[in-house]
């Protein structure tokens, strides 16, 4: 368990260890969901691409033409952060 400690502010620090835990850095978004009898539950919020970072991701040529299918499996891996950017 890490404590964390609330500034007069009403703000707290993430230390290292939940950044890195989370996979979160500076400048990125986290969730709160409220949960029972007082608990909390933080996660790190899905990353919203630019429009050139989007652009970008289609400036390679395949080496092969995928299948209805296999571009169907590929979208939901990425709603269900099995892949990574």
């Amino acid at each position: 368990m890490v404590r964390l400690k609330i500034t007069a502010k009403g703000q707290v620090t993430l230390r290292k260890e939940i950044r890195d835990y989370l996979g979160v850095d500076i400048g990125d978004e986290i969730d709160v969901s409220f949960e029972e009898q007082g608990q909390v539950s933080v996660r790190p919020a899905r990353k919203r691409h630019t429009k050139q970072e989007l652009f970008g991701m289609f400036a390679h040529k395949p080496d092969r033409a995928y299948s209805l299918e296999e571009l169907d499996e590929a979208i939901k891996d990425g709603w269900a952060g099995k892949v990574t950017s």
